[in-house]
């Protein structure tokens, strides 16, 4: 924790002894508090109470919790070979983005909203066979390189209230849905030119596989597939066919070196957690428990086995819509079923209406667990 501005935990440390197993027995507590910030700063132009003014760094510190520290990602940035020419411009409240290659040129056009800094798509990138091939062709031209002044920025501005962590692009066709194509005409496609798809997807593949090799020789070991897995508009079918093999194969060359590998699975997920074992991950972040999500603690647990659950508590029992007491009896319910294969965290984030103040109350939990585990093995205080 943090008193008066001074670190007496090493967070960072914790962090990775945790994801590891070198923390005997202990937990962390990393609630994520970005959309509670970039809302209000929307709003108002500041933050409220003892928060106006702060940085995000400053409200951890404030209050005493860690930070799963996603600001690494911009540590791997793609590099483009001399064919490839990217361009953006802005008219009033559109941006459009541009893509020139050899084999085509691609758009996306998005549009400002009203009602927060988010941009939303106005224009997809891919909307026609041709145009998927042209990201084939980008995906085969696109190598990657680590960049240590980011890095070194980044921990000079974190410290140790995280271990460095990132997530990487999304697979197969979760790529299409969220990033190129939008959910509809993503399965359009899969139906309509399926050896394109596949085409694609190759590319795409042997394009990460070139970004995991630089991520293996980077500093950074806790490794996310920011994939938003969600089973509403993945059928057990697609998971088996198109992103169950990724992951075996992403997986297997991670940890190789070492690393710690989880996945982004948030919206519902009762349709595909008989594969979470079969991934080979290491654990899965943002599950979504009842009543916010289709799936109870218990089954997750069931299905889990000895992987990590990353996050678990429903976002909602942050609201004050909720007693507290709900909210401690989750947090003691998360601790019985899944320390020590925990990085206890809210599922996703903490709302734009949530109390910050519930944050400290898990955070005195999670301490006083710790606590009893550093007695039972004869630690000092």
């Amino acid at each position: 924790m943090y008193r008066k501005g001074i670190c007496i935990m090493d967070f960072a440390k914790l962090h990775e002894d945790v994801c590891f197993g070198r923390a005997g027995g202990k937990v962390i507590w990393q609630p994520r508090i970005d959309c509670w910030i970039s809302d209000r700063m929307f709003a108002d132009g500041e933050l409220p109470g003892i928060y106006k003014g702060m940085k995000k760094v400053d409200i951890y510190k404030e209050l005493g919790c860690s930070a799963r520290v996603y600001e690494y990602n911009d540590c791997f940035q793609p590099v483009y070979d001399d064919t490839i020419r990217v361009s953006s411009k802005t008219e009033g409240e559109y941006h459009t983005n541009i893509i020139e290659t050899p084999v085509g040129t691609v758009t996306q056009v998005l549009k400002s909203t009203p009602s927060s800094w988010a941009q939303l798509v106005e224009k997809w990138w891919v909307c026609t066979e041709e145009d998927l091939k042209i990201f084939t062709y980008i995906e085969q031209h696109t190598n990657w390189r680590f960049s240590q002044e980011h890095f070194d920025k980044t921990k000079a501005e974190w410290g140790n209230l995280g271990a460095p962590t990132v997530f990487i692009p999304r697979v197969s066709v979760q790529r299409l849905y969220i990033d190129l194509m939008g959910v509809e005409e993503a399965v359009y496609a899969l139906m309509d030119y399926p050896e394109t798809v596949e085409e694609y997807f190759d590319a795409l593949r042997e394009c990460h596989l070139r970004l995991i090799d630089v991520i293996n020789e980077s500093p950074i070991n806790i490794i996310n597939f920011g994939d938003n897995i969600h089973s509403g508009t993945l059928s057990p079918a697609l998971f088996e066919k198109y992103v169950l093999p990724e992951y075996k194969i992403r997986c297997e060359r991670l940890h190789k070196a070492g690393k710690f590998v989880c996945a982004h699975f948030d919206g519902d997920n009762r349709g595909l957690m008989e594969y979470y074992r079969q991934t080979g991950l290491d654990g899965i972040e943002a599950i979504t428990p009842v009543p916010q999500g289709d799936v109870t603690l218990e089954e997750v647990h069931e299905n889990l086995g000895d992987m990590y659950l990353l996050d678990g508590i429903p976002a909602v029992y942050f609201d004050e819509e909720f007693p507290e007491e709900v909210l401690v009896e989750c947090v003691h319910k998360i601790l019985d079923l899944f320390a020590p294969h925990l990085i206890l965290g809210i599922s996703d984030e903490i709302s734009s209406n949530g109390n910050m103040e519930r944050i400290r109350l898990v955070g005195k939990i999670v301490d006083e667990y710790n606590r009893k585990i550093e007695e039972q093995n004869g630690e000092k205080a």
